[in-house]
């Protein structure tokens, strides 16, 4: 099996398995799975993020090395693309301190 395939699937085995918990009505046991909750989402947050800033500027790079010129013209949407791939980052650690609470 392909690694990226067995690494997604025991990222979507444990959040199957611990749904149960995290959905628990009487409270107890899913505020000690918050902070691993809260450590999951950030984590995919910045993974995500850091390879999405890497395939953009990968791009932005490549396309001003084919055309130099352009450079100008490419240089402004890169830099709005990276801000908004970080501001997503920022609302995912957001998000992960909110469940850790």
């Amino acid at each position: 099996m392909k690694p990226i395939l067995s690494s997604s699937l025991r990222v979507a085995a444990l959040f199957v398995l611990s749904t149960g918990v995290a959905l628990a009505e009487d409270g107890g046991g899913a505020a000690s799975w918050a902070p691993i909750g809260a450590g999951l989402a950030i984590g995919l947050a910045v993974l995500g993020g850091g390879l999405g800033q890497g395939k953009t500027a990968s791009a932005a790079l490549e396309g001003m090395a084919r055309n130099p010129q352009a450079a100008g013209s490419l240089l402004t949407p890169m830099i709005i693309g990276l801000a908004l791939i970080e501001s997503l980052v920022l609302l995912g650690f957001i998000i992960a301190n909110g469940l850790a609470k």
